[in-house]
């Protein structure tokens, strides 16, 4: 298993931020999610994500809820998104997990630690779960190793970025814009206000989602912060079309983009 520590170690020694590339477990099926996953890291994804598919995605925009049911209308279960993220940390790259709290909490909090640690799994991302109600969380991750990653807002309050970034371990996840995942056209201009104000709490790694889709948004958002978190743009590789397409598609887009975090300090200037 490689951690998300190891992982910003080394890349702060290479100058630049990590590519965090998100795809859900089980879309369009099982196996060429695997596929599509491996595809990704071979092109230069640093960290992936394995969404958990829920079928009531408050935070997730249109791209990703279609994928979502897409996926539980094939039956993915539970123990279908374990068995990616096997597959995903076998390729070297640190995996995690992201979810609603709905699902961890109807496996079992410790159960669903216990199962994440034992397949290669190194922590958990929960949008609808604030530090405040995540003690049944804290003590499992605690207990199995585990990171706990939280998400911040360019609504939140300073007192807010300091209380959710204490409590956050691996990265801290900010949202660049408020509403929902996709693509964007342009990079939100509230997103390095955010991660100053980040700054200013915390000396933990950052990273910032929501909104880019290509190479020379990755170099923009990667020129402040410690990762750029794309998924709309690569779950739509996978959407409508023949499954080897799709993965053709996801191995362009991560080349492109990984080709963006690599300037992302050059850009900075």
């Amino acid at each position: 298993m490689t951690s998300l520590a190891e992982t910003f170690a080394r890349l702060a020694d290479e100058g630049r931020p990590a590519l965090v590339g998100y795809l859900p477990a089980g879309f369009p099926d099982v196996a060429t999610s695997i596929r599509a996953i491996e595809a990704m890291v071979e092109c230069g994804v640093d960290i992936v994500e394995v969404g958990f598919p829920y079928s009531d995605p408050v935070m997730d925009g249109p791209v990703i809820q279609v994928a979502a049911q897409q996926a539980l209308a094939g039956g993915v279960r539970t123990s279908d998104v374990f068995e990616v993220v096997r597959a995903s940390a076998a390729t070297g790259a640190a995996t995690v997990v992201m979810t609603y709290w709905n699902p961890v909490e109807h496996y079992g909090v410790d159960r669903f630690a216990e199962t994440l640690a034992d397949v290669g799994g190194t922590g958990l991302i929960t949008p609808d779960l604030i530090p405040e109600e995540a003690g049944a969380w804290t003590d499992a991750a605690a207990k199995h190793g585990l990171e706990q990653v939280f998400l911040v807002a360019p609504s939140s309050t300073d007192e807010r970025l300091a209380l959710t970034a204490k409590a956050a371990s691996g990265f801290v996840y900010a949202t660049s814009v408020m509403g929902v995942t996709g693509a964007r056209a342009q990079t939100s201009s509230r997103a390095p206000e955010l991660v100053g104000r980040l700054r200013g709490v915390t000396d933990k790694p950052i990273g910032v989602g929501l909104g880019v889709s290509n190479g020379d948004q990755a170099a923009e958002v990667g020129a402040y912060c410690d990762a750029v978190i794309v998924g709309s743009a690569l779950v739509r590789c996978l959407l409508d079309v023949p499954a080897d397409d799709g993965i053709a598609a996801v191995r362009a887009l991560a080349t492109d983009l990984r080709t963006g975090v690599e300037r992302a300090r050059t850009t900075a200037g």
